[in-house]
């Protein structure tokens, strides 16, 4: 697989977009809400290739794409793919994500957004086809800005508290759940790499869902 950290410059257009979900700033990075963010991060750096903000290519690099530009990019041309953090804060990640689908001609079921999930607990990941917001602002968002709900997702989980969830999502992660947080990173990039080279999100299911519910 071969990645470049460079602005986008090329047609054909690109068919698999993977959203990592978070919100900007410093403020919020290393908060639970943010490991969508993380997982990219991850991926990006495993990968040798680096985000740039839409912004700074917005009249070059994306060539006639009119759409918001409150996001970062890292882009995959071996396969196709580009990923995507959205910087519109959580409740509005859904614009960032259906504009550049409409321009990328990307379909739904070539959507890939990566989650944190209060209902898994900490160091459990799934993967699933499709499904409802289940309570998510990011995703809520994201369907409805879409459409449809049929888009792929990976979801991360962070675990629910017994009183205040917000304040558990936008709480830093303890340095006490640190290691388990990188592990899940590091196993879901490896997903999302796979279902970029594969495009087939039932196989991904069965491969990985295996993997993590055995622990090899």
């Amino acid at each position: 697989m071969h990645w470049r950290g460079r602005a986008l410059d090329y047609s054909p257009l690109v068919t698999r977009l993977v959203v990592g979900l978070g919100n900007p700033g410093p403020e919020y990075e290393w908060t639970r809400h943010n490991v969508g963010f993380h997982v990219l991060d991850r991926l990006a750096l495993h990968e040798g290739t680096f985000f740039q903000h839409a912004g700074e290519r917005a009249g070059t690099g994306l060539r006639g794409y009119g759409g918001p530009t409150a996001f970062r990019f890292a882009e995959c041309l071996d396969p196709d793919g580009l990923l995507v953090k959205p910087e519109t804060f959580m409740n509005r990640s859904g614009e960032v994500v259906a504009a550049l689908a409409g321009f990328l001609g990307t379909p739904p079921e070539s959507i890939l957004v990566v989650t944190d999930d209060m209902d898994l607990g900490l160091g459990v990941l799934r993967l699933r086809q499709h499904g409802g917001a289940g309570g998510h602002n990011g995703m809520r968002s994201i369907i409805e800005r879409l459409g449809s709900d049929r888009f792929r997702r990976l979801r991360i989980g962070i675990g629910r508290p017994a009183t205040d969830a917000v304040r558990h999502v936008l709480d830093r992660i303890p340095e006490r759940e640190r290691v388990e947080y990188e592990i899940s990173f590091a196993e879901a990039s490896e997903a999302v790499l796979a279902w970029l080279e594969e495009g087939d999100i039932e196989r991904c299911m069965s491969r990985f869902h295996s993997r993590w519910t055995t622990g090899s």
